[in-house]
Parts: structure tokens; sequence; C-alpha cells
């Protein structure tokens, strides 16, 4: 008995042995060097070979100017479709050719999730199942080729554009221009207000525009090179006399947080006695490792800016530091450095409030209801601020909606066309490492009367016209696109 108990055992043993052969075998273990265009694809693909249960591999829509298509990886516990208040979230790196560092650390980080998550991390799957994470490690192949090819690090330019020699951080429609005019009353979803582009985008930037567009991101991070510091909008200047001036956003305080998170997890980025790139010491660190990108200089068509303005995504630019092209031996280092606050960072997309907004005659979602914050936050013990924060975010696919917000007390106010808008108050805590709290909405359609109809009827009916009038006007919200 006990013979065979051993063998069984023994069996099992080998069995096991087996198995980690073949997965030691498949594993993606991305090398510390930097891969050409060709072979950043192959590590992609072995990734979602390797986990093909929470990756998905897929290309942009457009290719570069010279063919090589735009690879994303897709990782979450369902690939392939939105769920349901689950945040969705990106990194893009690369957009300028010559700054390559972002493009191997992403690399490395959906290896990371994968090989932890089959692993059995349980922050790792934690973070993994409530996450819809995208990964583009290079919007600008054409670019890298070209610095590749002229001898990496060798000049601070080559290669920076992409191959029609148009930089893509300044291609973007400039939507900081209808933000900043004067009288202006919009201050979400600017896209909806531009009948056509100013010039013909790039087709890398037209890929992720529609990118941005197709998904309902909460948060994201553009990683370029040349400095060390988390920089976020505005990033174009208010006041063409005084291009580094400050230029403040609705939710300065809230993107602060944001930078924050990712330079006070870094060793390097937020510590004031760190070596400057043209200086002997930081100026960046004495401020925490974070800049305000018009402070720092203007950018015009940039994509940070872009995205806070066209959609309710919160996105941030990361500078990994002073060398563009840091030889081989340094992407470990620079790994072990960043791996943190990449990982931070994305726990960023639960920071704030998440919830629904239905219908509460149908119980079906709300697209596109406009969600509006008041900041009502104490300064003192009977003294509260209320500051209305002018940058509405909207619902999307079924009613599901995320507000990225700083610890505080609120006033959430929803409103849709058609329905009474309704107000709740709300206390927003930190909570690290957990999915945000929820806050739901339920919309009542407008009373059926007259005063309610939704244009004027007046001139073209009588008064028993109107009392004898079916106001039944109301139907169901229809499904519509993400923004």
């Amino acid at each position: 008995m006990v013979a065979i108990t051993w063998t069984s055992n023994l069996s099992l043993l080998l069995q096991g042995l087996s198995v980690a052969l073949v997965a030691s075998l498949t594993s993606a273990a991305v090398e510390f060097k930097h891969h050409n265009n060709t072979e950043l694809a192959e590590v992609l693909q072995r990734i979602h070979n390797r986990c093909p249960d929470i990756t998905r591999l897929y290309t942009l829509s457009e290719t570069s100017v010279n063919g090589i298509p735009l690879y994303v990886l897709e990782i979450t516990d369902n690939p392939g479709k939105h769920e349901l208040m689950e945040p969705e979230m990106k990194f893009i790196a690369n957009m300028h050719g010559n700054e390559v560092l972002g493009r191997e650390l992403l690399l490395h980080l959906a290896d990371y999730l994968c090989e932890e998550y089959i692993g059995g991390n349980q922050e790792i799957r934690k973070l993994v199942d409530s996450t819809r994470i995208h990964v583009l490690p290079s919007m600008n192949p054409d670019g890298w080729k070209i610095a590749t090819d002229s001898g990496p690090g060798k000049d601070f330019l080559i290669g920076r554009s992409n191959a029609n020699n148009v930089d893509l951080n300044r291609d973007f429609p400039d939507l900081d221009k209808i933000i900043y005019s004067p009288g202006n009353e919009f201050n979400n979803h600017l896209m909806d207000l531009v009948d056509h582009l100013d010039h013909r985008v790039q087709p890398e930037t037209e890929s992720v525009m529609k990118l941005i567009m197709e998904h309902p991101f909460v948060v994201s991070a553009n990683l370029h090179g040349g400095d060390l510091v988390a920089n976020y909008p505005f990033d174009e200047s208010r006041n063409v006399m005084n291009p580094t001036e400050y230029s403040v956003s609705p939710d300065d305080e809230t993107f602060r947080f944001i930078a924050q998170t990712y330079s006070t997890n870094h060793p390097r980025m937020a510590d004031p006695q760190a070596k400057g790139c043209d200086r002997p010491e930081s100026s960046f660190g004495k401020q925490g490792g974070i800049t305000n990108g018009a402070a720092w200089y203007s950018v015009a068509g940039g994509m940070q800016d872009f995205n806070y303005l066209s959609s309710n995504d919160f996105e941030i630019t990361l500078e990994l530091g002073c060398d563009k092209y840091p030889p081989a031996s340094q992407i470990k280092f620079e790994w072990d450095d960043n791996k943190q606050s990449l990982l931070e960072f994305i726990w960023l997309s639960h920071a704030g409030l998440k919830g629904l907004v239905i219908d509460g005659q149908t119980g079906h979602g709300i697209p596109n209801a406009n969600i509006h914050v008041r900041n009502i936050t104490r300064v003192g013990k009977y003294e509260r601020r209320s500051t209305d924060i002018d940058h509405d975010i909207r619902s999307v696919h079924n009613g599901d909606y995320w507000r990225l917000l700083t610890p505080g007390e609120y006033e959430i106010t929803v409103e849709a066309p058609g329905y009474a808008p309704q107000s709740k108050l709300v206390e927003v805590d930190r909570h690290v490492h957990e999915e945000a709290p929820i806050l739901n909405f339920e919309l009542f359609p407008l009373p059926a009367t007259p005063d309610y109809l939704p244009y004027d009827v007046s001139p073209l009916m009588d008064e028993s016209d109107m009392a004898n009038m079916n106001y039944n006007y109301m139907e169901e919200a229809p499904r519509m696109d993400y923004f």
C-alpha cells in the first residue's frame, strides 16, 4: 500500500516537472535589450501565447507611414470586451521614435503581469481581474528605426518625428484653443464641436485618436524621455506672452495626485538631491518630481491635453530619464526603478468613484449622461469650500461611469436629456489597491406636460390639440458610442 502511494506521488511529481519544463520553454522571458520592430511583435505574441486567457493582441486601425502595424496588448480577465463598471486604462510609449526606454519598459510590464498572474501573485491577479489594461509599446516604429539606423543616441532629434517628419506630439487637434476661447461654455468632449480638422493628421495620430474615442479610458500615461519628471495638463500655455506660465486645468488637484503617484514610487524622480539632466541637481525633484506642462514649456496639439479635452481620460506624460536612448545594459536598472510606479499607476484607474446611471422606469443604463462635480470639502471645523470642477465626464456603454477624485467631500450631479437631474453628496476616501466605491444614480423621465415638450409645438397646434395630445414622447435612451 505504501509502495503504491509512493509510486502515485512520484507519477504526480514527474507530471509536475513536465508541466514546469513546458512552461519554462514557452515563457515569454523578455530580454533586457533593445527590440527591433519585428522582435517587438514577436515578444507580444509570445506573451499572448503564454497567457491566452488574460491577453488579446490587436493592431490599431492604421499602420505607420511605412506600413508597420501598431500593436496593442490588452491584459484583463475577459479580454476583448468591456465589462460593466470595470475601468480601462492605457500606456503608450515611443511616440517620439528616438525616446525608446518606455518601449522596453512596457514589454517588461506586460511580461511581468502575465508571469505573476499565472504564478499566483494575488495582488497582480486582483489588479488584472478588475482592470482592462491596454499597452501600446511603440506608437512610432518608423521613428525608432530612423533613430536606431543613424546610431542610437548620437543625435538628440534624429528619429523624433515619424517617417513624414511630423512630430506626433504636435499633431493632435488643438482643443486647448476651444477651452481658452473667451466666452467658451464647453468643458468636455470638445471633438463634438469640431466640424473638420485644421490639418490632415498622420496615420499614427489618427489610429490613436480612434483608440481614445472607442474605449472609455479612465487614466493613461504617455512615456517619453529627455528628463525625469511626471508632466500633467494643461500642456499648452493660455498666455502667448508668457509661454511658461502655469496653465491650471479644472482637475489640477487630481492631476497633481496622479503625477505624484508615479514620481513618489520612483526612487529618483521625486528626489530633490537627484542629479539634473543639464544641472547639478534636479529642479523637478524639489517639486516632488512633477511639473505642469505649460509651466515647463508650451505644447500645442499634444496627446496629453487631447485625451482630457476629447474624452473622459486623464492622461499625463512621463519623462523617464535624461538619456533618450540608454544603452541596453541600463534597461534592467530602469525597469527596477519604474516597475512599482507603473503598477501603482494602473491602480489609479480605481481612484475616486464609479457607478451606474440608469432609467428608473426601465432599469436600462443611460449612456452619455453628464456627471458634474462640486467640491465641498471642509477646510476647517465649521467651514467648507464650494467649488465647481468645470470638467464634466459622461457615462458610457450601459450607463457606467468613473470619476477620478482626490479624498474629500463632493456633490455629484447627473443630468441626461429628457430626465430630471439628480444630485448626491459623497465623501471620497483614499482606498489603496481596492476598487472604487460605487455611487449609482436612478433618473426618471421628466413629467409628460407641455412645459417639458422637447420642442415648441404651440405655433403648430391649437389648445384642443394640445389637450388631447399623448405626451409619451420619451423612449428608451438610444445606445450610442462611448463619447
